[in-house]
């Protein structure tokens, strides 16, 4: 029985992570399937370029709140005494990976979805709410001085099990920062793309003032 809701649950953050919000919205509200426009993502920054400030927003806080929600259903395994407390994390981080997977491999999209920055800040809001905040603050700060939404997701990602690192946010738990490097290996997988024209000095930089990408 254990095993059992484990693998319900499993299942459930993935399907929680394939809702694929830019895409549904873009369909329903404007007629447009996302992924046919502008950087061909269906994630938050491309629904931004594409449709706009407000259903941005919209679509960047439903895919934070997938990520929170998938992770947070590993709470179910305390309430019903599957694992003990001490545990927990393991399974957070599990559940948390496949919602983030949901995202970018969605089921319902034919495994075409976005990048999964937004997703995995839900994620670490739900397991370590101060260490993520503190890596949104680096993501607005490098945005506002460089204008680049992809070097402040990287940034912020590799910020995530940096600070873990230090003395005062070090988890009792090291495979908190082991995943940590991880999860940030394929923010940077999924960002390659972005490098590149970073690199080349192509990425396109985002106007702060309107929200819209130029």
């Amino acid at each position: 029985m254990d095993i059992l809701l484990i693998a319900v649950l499993f299942v459930a953050a993935y399907l929680i992570g394939s809702i694929s919000t830019a895409v549904w919205i873009g369909k329903a509200y404007y007629g447009i399937d996302i992924r046919k426009h502008g950087s061909g993502n269906s994630g938050a920054t491309n629904t931004f370029r594409v449709l706009g400030k407000k259903p941005g927003t919209v679509v960047m806080l439903i895919d934070i709140f997938k990520g929170w929600t998938a992770t947070s259903l590993a709470g179910f395994l305390i309430i019903f005494d599957v694992v003990a407390p001490e545990n927990l994390v393991i399974y957070q981080l599990i559940m948390g990976a496949l919602g983030v997977l949901g995202h970018i491999f969605p089921i319902y999209e034919r495994f075409k979805g976005g990048k999964g920055v937004a997703t995995l800040l839900g994620m670490m809001l739900a397991i370590e709410p101060v260490v993520a905040l503190m890596c949104i603050a680096i993501f607005v700060i490098v945005l506002f001085t460089s204008r680049y939404v992809s070097l402040g997701s990287i940034i912020a990602a590799l910020a995530f099990p940096l600070l873990l690192l230090l003395p005062r946010f070090h988890p009792e738990n090291p495979i908190l920062i082991i995943f940590g490097f991880i999860l940030f290996a394929v923010v940077a997988l999924t960002h390659r793309k972005n490098i590149n024209r970073l690199i080349a000095g192509e990425e396109s930089k985002a106007n702060i003032t309107l929200g819209r990408k130029r």
